[in-house]
């Protein structure tokens, strides 16, 4: 990260430079973005010093103001198409619905292009550590989308807990307060997560079996795309894949987590086709190395108990946060592990900060450390060999839920212990035509 940016710094002749303050052009990295109508469009703002030579999406009409940022970019429906066809392509953006991150992935990587790719990495346990592993036999550099990664607050949140601010952490508190109900989009919602009926005209640019990919057919609603996908289980990970993989970053990084031994869970309204109202899930973690087992309770569509001794003048960060319980006093932060605050408050005050003993990332940007690493034959900070394991937390999380119990999880064999329904769950069927 810093380290690497330093050393991937030369002095060059003001003539291979494009003029002061722009990056030289023998630099710039060729990027192609693959689901640019949301989230992706965000993105490629983050990365518009580079070259964006290549867009695609399955629905133009949702695409098209990104489309009209980059009219040098060449466009594309088919991400098969792209890679196949366009040889000038570097690296790659994908930020579609979950269930198609990894197909995309996988396929770029072993076109050998860099990837960067949004939260949660993937749809299920076994496509985490598919795309984990070959990420690193490939070689290649890659980033998953959690932004709050690159920031000051995250590596000052470790660096406190390191330096035994909180004393040893046995216990963690993670929430989101959202929910996704009512499920549906433009006035329409579900009866308790059934499927729409009516089948509205497909709108005349999109693709809908592209959108589907390795998912079960069903008939185009707008309950699906462009908007509310992510509360479907057939093609998004829900709360625990969306904020859960930002919230419990700091987790993970700060207490070193690895695999769970066992995660159970408790759900209200749960559903055969979407995610629950609200669930509570428990991790329990074993030791490590010098660590202490960490109790880790995730609640989402609501948030936990106020602990008794907590200051009457802290709120509650909004929407979401976490809260480290210590031998010596509490952590709290936001969704992004932002805004960190010992407590009680008056150790706060009074707490001698340690060394910045991690790398901070110069201006925060997670896009940009992909393309410093990328430049610098580096890895980048959630890089696929971290993001991994991360998801895998996630989606185990999810596996939970839908056997509505507890888990004993085998990470050495990609296997739960006590559960074939569980084991069932692990790895999603693709529709036929569709392989990893």
């Amino acid at each position: 990260m810093a380290t690497a940016m330093a050393s991937a710094i030369t002095l060059l002749p003001r003539h291979v430079l494009g003029g002061a303050g722009q990056t030289p052009p023998s630099e710039k990295v060729n990027i192609a973005g693959i689901g640019v109508g949301g989230m992706g469009g965000a993105n490629l703002q983050a990365l518009k010093s580079q070259n964006i030579v290549a867009l695609c999406d399955v629905d133009h009409d949702y695409a098209a103001h990104t489309f009209k940022e980059y009219p040098n970019a060449k466009l594309y429906t088919d991400y098969r198409e792209m890679l196949d066809k366009q040889k000038d392509i570097e690296a790659v953006l994908i930020a579609t619905p979950d269930h198609t991150h990894a197909l995309i992935s996988m396929a770029a990587m072993k076109a050998g292009k860099h990837v960067y790719c949004q939260k949660p990495l993937t749809h299920d346990v076994y496509e985490s550590r598919m795309l984990a592993k070959a990420a690193k036999e490939l070689g290649v550099v890659t980033q998953m989308g959690i932004q709050g990664h690159s920031t000051d607050d995250l590596r000052t949140i470790c660096e406190w807990i390191w330096d035994g601010a909180i004393g040893e952490v046995r216990e963690v508190d993670a929430w989101c307060s959202l929910t996704y109900y009512p499920w549906g989009h433009e006035g329409w919602s579900s009866q308790w997560g059934a499927r729409p009926k009516e089948t509205p005209p497909l709108p005349a640019k999109l693709n809908w079996d592209l959108w589907l990919g390795p998912a079960p057919y069903r008939p185009y609603h707008r309950a699906y795309h462009p908007a509310t996908w992510r509360c479907w289980w057939d093609f998004g990970c829900g709360m625990m894949g969306d904020r859960g993989a930002h919230t419990l970053d700091v987790v993970n990084w700060s207490l070193k987590l690895g695999p769970p031994a066992t995660v159970e869970a408790t759900s209200c309204g749960m559903d055969a086709e979407v995610h629950p109202l609200s669930a509570i899930v428990t991790f329990r973690f074993p030791a490590r190395e010098d660590l202490p087992p960490v109790k880790l309770t995730w609640y989402e569509g609501t948030r936990p108990p106020r602990p008794e001794d907590m200051d009457a003048d802290v709120a509650w960060p909004a929407e979401g946060g976490t809260l480290f319980k210590g031998s010596k006093g509490m952590l709290i932060c936001g969704v992004y592990g932002n805004s960190p605050k010992l407590l009680p408050l008056s150790r706060h005050l009074e707490y001698k900060r340690p060394s910045k003993t991690l790398p901070r990332i110069a201006d925060h940007c997670h896009e940009l450390d992909w393309v410093r690493a990328i430049r610098s034959g580096q890895q980048a900070g959630t890089s696929f060999a971290y993001a991994g394991p991360l998801t895998e937390t996630c989606l185990l999380g999810n596996v939970a839920k839908r056997v509505d119990g507890l888990i004993e999880w085998d990470a050495a064999n990609l296997k739960v212990k006590n559960s074939e329904a569980a084991n069932q769950i692990l790895r999603t069927q693709y529709r036929q035509g569709w392989s990893l």
